[in-house]
């Protein structure tokens, strides 16, 4: 039996993850392999970790990618600090603050957590006081909640934190090159990352970034192979009880990513040129004028979802930058809508988890995929979906919107 080479559909991806990869990237995918250790490779390592620290705003000296998809980086991060017992305190307002309750029980974890409805984020003010009444070793949180199109302030809390002399790990997965993530500023100890979202990479690697505070409570938990170890090695074991995964194990992560080289495992060779390529068109874009672009193309798609008589779910003032949740009509098919989309027009939209499931579309606006002729072919088709569905929208209104707020746009930038 023979099988037909590759060929997938042409998709204009608007979820919130994976989206549409830069070209930029593909190529640079198709860059010829080197070795691990060949000096070539290793520069390009180094220049990594240069670039995620300007992305990440630190100054770290620990910036690098974990192999694997986003959870990889979250996981590495927690199991890498968690001992049997430790408090932990997560305050949840969707779907990813559940998985991080998920990783820190599976690695014995004293887990207290605080909830909110979904479409809305804390005071900060309410997890500050829980911190101060259960004093946790760590306190974690997801910056923006991609299921429920919610972003949670930071900085007061993470100030909070470092008062409290409590570790600060943040799930930026959603955030990361789309709208402010600054590490220092905000007093973040560990911030994890993803690629298939803001950064237009594909899937497949999680950069993380930790601070000293984070390298004391690894370092005394450190613990290198049997099999590679030197004498010097096995004296140095921390005094902790070690790592218990191997693979997430972050004191051997940074064996392999500083100036010892110490093999832990295969660098994804093709993944980490992507993330190069993604990085650079990051910072050749700039950070600023990134997230302002995101930030523009929300208010187009906004204007232009309110003009055809639909409604945003959620707390409006804590909207995440980049993921729009829309209300489905009552008595609307949310699948059958989803499925025309992309059937017809090649578009994809999200729909949502647990108790947001059947009630809202996700629509992305990440990295490559946030460009104004998607933002206008989406709320097109979207349009035309709805009439055929028998939904009593405002015709004609969407798309005007959307290019009265791009054309005023234009003319504010005139002006300054």
């Amino acid at each position: 039996m023979t099988y037909r080479e590759l060929s997938t559909p042409s998709r204009t991806i608007m979820t919130p993850g994976p989206v549409e990869v830069d070209p930029r990237v593909l190529r640079a995918m198709g860059t010829p392999i080197l070795g691990q250790f060949d000096p070539a490779f290793t520069t390009i390592m180094d220049r990594v970790m240069q670039m995620l620290r300007k992305v990440f705003q630190t100054k770290n000296d620990w910036a690098f990618p974990v192999d694997g998809t986003s959870r990889s980086g979250v996981e590495a991060l927690l199991c890498s600090i968690i001992e049997p017992g430790d408090k932990v305190l997560i305050p949840i307002y969707g779907r990813f603050g559940h998985l991080l309750l998920e990783i820190c029980e599976r690695y014995g974890a004293d887990v207290h957590t605080m909830e909110c409805p979904w479409g809305e984020v804390f005071s900060p003010s309410d997890i500050i006081q829980e911190m101060k009444k259960i004093s946790p070793k760590i306190t974690a949180i997801v910056h923006g909640e991609t299921s429920t199109g919610q972003m949670q302030s930071l900085e007061e809390i993470g100030r909070a934190c470092r008062e409290q002399d409590i570790l600060f790990i943040v799930d930026a997965v959603a955030s990361i090159g789309g709208t402010p993530v600054r590490a220092d500023e905000w007093y973040l100890d560990g911030v994890v990352g993803g690629t298939q979202k803001c950064l237009s990479v594909p899937s497949g690697m999680a950069p993380i970034t930790y601070n000293n505070r984070i390298e004391k409570v690894i370092a005394a938990r450190k613990k290198v192979e049997k099999g590679i170890e030197t004498e010097a090695d096995r004296r140095q074991t921390g005094r902790r009880p070690f790592i218990k995964s191997n693979y997430f194990d972050i004191s051997m992560l940074q064996d392999y990513w500083g100036p010892r080289r110490l093999n832990h495992h295969t660098e994804a060779t093709t993944m980490l040129y992507a993330l190069h390529e993604g990085l650079r068109i990051v910072l050749e874009e700039g950070l600023e004028e990134r997230f302002l672009r995101h930030k523009r193309h929300e208010q187009a798609l906004i204007s232009g979802i309110k003009a055809m008589g639909l409604s945003i779910f959620g707390n409006e003032a804590s909207k995440l930058p980049t993921v729009t949740c829309v209300l489905i009509p009552p008595g609307v098919d949310g699948e059958s809508v989803r499925k025309m989309l992309l059937n017809e027009f090649g578009i994809e939209i999200a729909s949502s988890f647990g108790p947001l499931q059947g009630k809202i579309w996700r629509i992305g606006t990440m990295g490559y995929s946030c460009r104004k002729e998607n933002i206008l072919f989406a709320l097109a088709a979207l349009e035309a979906v709805l009439i055929r569905h028998h939904v009593p929208v405002k015709i004609g209104k969407a798309l005007q919107a959307a290019m009265d707020e791009y054309e005023a746009q234009e003319k504010e930038a005139l002006v300054n």
